[in-house]
């Protein structure tokens, strides 16, 4: 009985974190969709880069912000993927590139604290 208690309790705890994570999803994702260019520019200024920049990418047939920011996201974060990956994401699906980069952002900001004890 206490297996079947615990067993519900470690899914209720991963069913909580998966909610609360698909509704941030949801919620940038409709900011995407709704002011893609707002949305864009705001992700742009929070990886640490000028708030205009993604304007840019409106001059060419694939878009070099986008793709830039993929590639320096995955650097930062370590991230494995190819140069053609980040092209393809970048030209075809614009608005969903820029909602994994923002969540992916907020999943790396949440702040860890670590404890080190020292011998004396």
């Amino acid at each position: 009985m206490k297996a079947v208690i615990r067993d519900l309790k470690v899914h209720w705890l991963i069913t909580k974190i998966t909610l609360n994570q698909v509704g941030y999803s949801i919620e940038s994702c409709c900011f995407a969709f709704w002011c893609f260019p707002c949305f864009a520019c705001a992700t742009s200024r929070k990886h640490g880069e000028c708030l205009c920049l993604p304007l840019l990418d409106g001059f060419g047939c694939i878009p070099p912000i986008t793709m830039a920011m993929r590639v320096s996201m995955r650097s930062r974060y370590g991230i494995q993927g190819t140069i053609f990956n980040d092209c393809l994401y970048s030209t075809f699906c614009g608005i969903c590139t820029w909602c994994q980069m923002s969540r992916e952002m907020n999943v790396r900001e949440q702040n860890v604290n670590l404890v080190h004890n020292r011998a004396k």
